[in-house]
């Protein structure tokens, strides 16, 4: 006998169960829109049809053909993120903005992943990500006042909105949490030593393949051992990446081996990633063949760069962005397990 699928998310029943999921996401998406418009800030709308999708080597966009009144073909791809729309806007003179973008991401499906979903966000011209890292205290604690929660839960863990978060360092992690000098492997210049990570990873416990990367090696830790611990009884936010592991934020000031990107996580999820952002186009162009040869070694594919954003970053001014899940913040402040339970119209399909 096959296996009886869900019931469609349109049935009455299944419907009244999750309504309160989602008048509750109406309702927080009006605060925070608020809240933003309240300091200033202009929405914007970035279109969701680009040229390039992101140059993520593990980013997986869909691709569309566009065809003119004359017969010419060409790929566009729906965006992953609005953040090269959003910095093209800054170049041309904007300096408060955000935006509730509707994003694509293939092969993502599961309790915290969906193919089509929301991105909240914002940008800060002329200021340091340190703002940001206040503004997502104050969006945490205004989306739970407004589903009424008292604390962030998600599978067994809880994190209170209103406390200040924890501000962490991938090396302090690295150094807490596995026992490992994370920084031992990366040079000033930013170069990785993957044997050095590969040795004590592996001295830690931790499985490593002869064919993975400094990066692979990396990744493993920070999934397996260090984000799970995250965000537990207050948010953490996670800063100082290896510049290597953040293709478009500038390096900090003071040490080049690490960059000016955090993430933000409540109880084990991570909700937003932020940068102090790169506007330099002949580093960025090259990080961005970086990332590209990356996906073509792993997955046979690349994504075409973006001249015109390279071409607009020389006129953006300094400034810092975020990209913060929105479905992820409404599931931890209404206590909704999976995805599906608030959107208003999941994707059609199975995990």
């Amino acid at each position: 006998m096959p296996t009886a699928l869900p019931s469609p998310w349109w049935r009455p029943d299944s419907h009244r169960d999750r309504r309160p999921f989602l008048t509750a996401r109406n309702a927080i998406k009006r605060k925070l829109r608020d809240w933003f418009e309240a300091d200033g800030f202009t929405e914007v709308e970035a279109a969701a049809l680009q040229v390039s999708p992101g140059n993520e080597a593990h980013l997986h966009a869909f691709a569309t053909e566009a065809i003119t009144t004359d017969g010419r073909r060409s790929t566009l791809y729906l965006h992953t993120s609005p953040e090269f729309a959003a910095k093209k806007l800054l170049a041309a003179g904007e300096t408060k903005i955000f935006d509730f973008a509707r994003v694509w991401r293939n092969r993502e499906r599961g309790p915290l992943h969906h193919p089509e979903f929301t991105l909240l966000e914002w940008y800060r011209a002329s200021e340091t990500y340190e703002a940001l890292m206040a503004d997502s205290a104050a969006l945490l604690a205004l989306a739970a006042e407004t589903a009424g929660a008292k604390a962030l839960t998600w599978r067994g863990g809880t994190a209170n909105p209103f406390a200040e978060p924890e501000r962490v360092t991938l090396a302090e992690a690295f150094e807490r949490f596995v026992g490992i000098d994370l920084l031992a492997s990366v040079g000033v210049d930013g170069a990785t030593d993957r044997d050095a990570l590969a040795r004590a990873a592996a001295a830690a416990g931790i499985r490593v393949a002869d064919d993975d990367t400094w990066t692979d090696v990396f990744s493993r830790v920070l999934v397996e051992k260090i984000e799970p611990n995250l965000g537990m009884g207050r948010a953490t936010i996670l800063c100082e990446y290896p510049v290597c592991e953040a293709a478009l934020a500038r390096p900090k000031p003071g040490d080049p081996r690490v960059a000016e990107r955090f993430e933000l996580y409540a109880c084990g999820v991570e909700l937003a990633n932020a940068f102090g952002e790169l506007i330099d186009p002949a580093e960025q162009r090259r990080r961005f063949q970086i990332e590209m040869d990356e996906k073509a070694r792993v997955y046979g594919e690349r994504y075409p760069i973006d001249e015109d954003f390279l071409a607009a970053l020389e006129h953006m001014p300094e400034a810092c962005g975020i990209a913060l899940g929105f479905d992820r913040l409404v599931m931890l402040a209404t206590g909704a397990s999976r995805i599906e339970q608030v959107l208003w119209t999941p994707v059609a399909g199975t995990d």
